[in-house]
């Protein structure tokens, strides 16, 4: 199948990594659907309104739906998101991306940003890698990692986006850095 556009990969690593979006999603995954009103309970370490923000990018997105009696849920596209996020931060726990110590949301944000680099899109999509250094200077773990190691997250990525075209069509303003 066809890879996206660098441009729609851009917009959708994007809109999927902010953290708090990251946090609900991988909440439900883990421990099933968030009852009503008790988000502060569970996000305790976020604003009120980043938690509402990334609740409506989940609906936008069709990750997430309102369970009857049940609070919210995620949809079978948030459940294979999910997934994506556990590849992905699995891959960079296991190459120390973007450091030894770092947190789940943080390692997806930068394996996320570092999937939209436009060296690495070309190296996994060109077989081979053109470069070392992403653009915003940050060494990659190795030549050998970006091709096979990083293609696992790449491709659960791309199947996902091509599911999910959705996640690439927000306006820039509305992305969240």
């Amino acid at each position: 199948m066809k890879t996206p556009p660098l441009t729609d990969i851009r917009r959708a690593v994007t809109a999927l990594s902010e953290p708090a979006l990251i946090r609900l999603i991988t909440e439900i995954d883990d421990n099933g659907p968030v009852p009503p009103r008790s988000s502060g309970r569970i996000f305790p370490d976020f604003a009120p309104h980043k938690v509402r923000h990334a609740t409506e990018r989940a609906h936008a997105l069709g990750l997430v739906h309102a369970r009857v009696g049940g609070g919210l849920g995620l949809t079978e596209s948030g459940v294979q998101l999910a997934e994506v996020y556990d590849v992905t931060a699995r891959w960079a726990r296991r190459h120390a991306y973007p450091a030894p110590t770092g947190d789940f949301a943080g390692r997806i944000r930068h394996t996320f940003a570092l999937l939209a680099e436009p060296r690495v899109h070309t190296a996994l999509t060109a077989d081979g890698p053109s470069s070392l250094r992403t653009n915003a200077g940050i060494p990659l773990p190795d030549a050998q990692a970006v091709e096979p190691g990083l293609s696992g997250p790449w491709r659960l990525l791309m199947q996902w986006m091509r599911a999910n075209p959705q996640a690439a069509g927000f306006a820039a303003g509305e992305l969240a850095a």
